[in-house]
């Protein structure tokens, strides 16, 4: 089959131009959306007079044919066929002669690529949407199990402040929370339909295209045709939301690491989400999580390509622009699995709650606690501060904890001090006193908990 741009040319091209100038290998999977707009294009040139009811009518039945050979594998593609545009074409003027070759009227590959690569990331998006929901349901039923569970909170991986496990799983929650409203806010900004926007400059055709935008369920179609074709804008926003999701699903996956690890000993991931070592019996490694937590790179590289792609290219098409599709296909695969495995680990971990009981008398977690009733008894929080240091220092000297402190020390410490002055320095009431909202108390967690299902629901 000659190619269909082939008039201008006296010669084919070199074989070596050929391979490295087709994107068939990897496009492919753009031709159910390729077969979509081109039934939504050819029924707007039908209803405008463009073509006969009858050649719109053969036209849909052959792309419907050439749609069941794909998925059924019967077409074989080739480098010749260049991508899948033109494959799906190309067959259907075998299929049809003089008919298919009016498919292609008043657009371009450069607008037919467009709305292709649009259809498909929308479709991904709402996949991924439902996906990321999953984590998100998977979270809080987990934080709900555990809303009353507590464990040290840490910063700058140094014990700080006791917290529940439900409000630690309730902080992923927003993370992933966040992603699904940046996938919404791209969908948003991207549902405007190329399609008749032809090479860059629109046509002298009377076509129609708020009806294909209304065929393909686009909100409208773009303002501008040369911003149509040369717009990438909405794959650099997808992969940068992918990026800042994967970097979720990657700090999560380095807590998994530390908590798996005998150092920690914080949670029982299921055997099928580990694996064992090929000279070591004893092993049972974290690999799930720190492949997770490896995949990230993949993403951030391939946002890193796009942009690099688009920085220096003048308006409108060009042939750089079909470096958008391996990345962003590979994100989608890559960001897709990714969640989904997270969540089903997630959802089959325990955490070991009589590993973790045994740290919470490390590091002085209900220091702030202290401070924090000084302050209701009027003293100044800088000099609380400055108190409770001082009592730490004591402590560490003797080794003691506050609760081991004589009225003679806390004198030592400030005149003010007595053990009846101290607060309730259990876990428990660190924990239940932080009702502020937001606050790690159960009941404020539990709270977030039904904010978070009833954001689900509305979803």
């Amino acid at each position: 089959m000659a190619n269909l741009w082939s008039g201008r040319f006296e010669k084919g091209m070199d074989e070596i131009v050929e391979k490295f100038n087709a994107s068939i290998g990897f496009d492919t999977r753009l031709y159910a959306c390729d077969i979509r707009g081109s039934i939504a294009h050819v029924t707007m040139l039908a209803e405008q007079g463009i073509v006969s009811d009858e050649e719109k009518d053969r036209i849909i039945a052959g792309l419907e044919k050439i749609r069941g050979q794909i998925e059924r594998g019967e077409l074989e593609f080739t480098v010749k066929n260049e991508d899948i545009h033109m494959a799906v074409e190309g067959t259907l003027i075998g299929e049809l002669g003089e008919t298919g070759k009016k498919l292609h009227t008043a657009r371009s590959r450069n607008d037919q690529v467009a709305v292709d690569t649009r259809l498909y990331v929308k479709d991904e998006i709402l996949q991924i949407v439902d996906v990321l929901t999953y984590m998100e349901k998977v979270l809080l039923e987990k934080a709900e199990k555990y809303a009353d569970s507590i464990v040290s909170g840490f910063t700058h991986m140094q014990h700080a402040q006791p917290v529940t496990i439900g409000f630690h799983l309730m902080a992923y929650f927003q993370m992933f929370k966040r992603d699904i409203e940046r996938l919404q806010d791209t969908y948003e900004r991207m549902d405007y339909c190329p399609l008749g926007a032809c090479a860059l400059a629109g046509t002298t055709l009377p076509t129609n295209r708020h009806r294909t935008a209304e065929l393909l369920g686009f909100k409208a179609p773009t303002e501008n045709a040369m911003d149509s074709v040369s717009d990438r804008d909405y794959i650099i926003e997808f992969l940068s939301a992918a990026s800042i999701s994967m970097m979720h699903i990657s700090r999560f996956a380095e807590e998994f690491v530390w908590w798996n690890s005998q150092e920690f000993g914080y949670i029982d991931i299921d055997d099928s989400f580990c694996t064992g070592s090929s000279i070591m019996p004893q092993k049972k490694n974290p690999d799930m999580a720190e492949l997770l937590r490896g995949k990230v790179g993949r993403v951030y590289g391939h946002l890193f390509q796009i942009l690099t792609v688009m920085k220096g290219t003048p308006l409108a098409y060009n042939k750089d622009f079909q470096e958008d599709k391996e990345g962003l296909f590979d994100a989608i695969d890559t960001w897709k699995a990714s969640v989904r495995i997270f969540a089903k680990m997630l959802e089959k971990t325990e955490f070991r709650m009589d590993r973790i009981a045994q740290t919470l008398t490390r590091g002085f977690l209900n220091a702030t606690d202290i401070a924090e009733h000084f302050v209701t008894m009027g003293i100044p929080f800088r000099e609380a501060h400055e108190i409770v240091g001082k009592m730490v220092k004591a402590c560490e000297h003797g080794n003691k904890d506050f609760a081991d402190l004589t009225d003679e020390e806390l004198k030592e410490v400030d005149g003010r001090l007595s053990r009846a002055s101290m607060p309730d320095l259990t876990m428990e009431g660190c924990v239940n006193g932080r009702t502020s909202f937001g606050g790690t108390a159960p009941d404020e967690v539990r709270r977030q908990i039904r904010v978070g299902e009833e954001w689900i629901e509305a979803l």
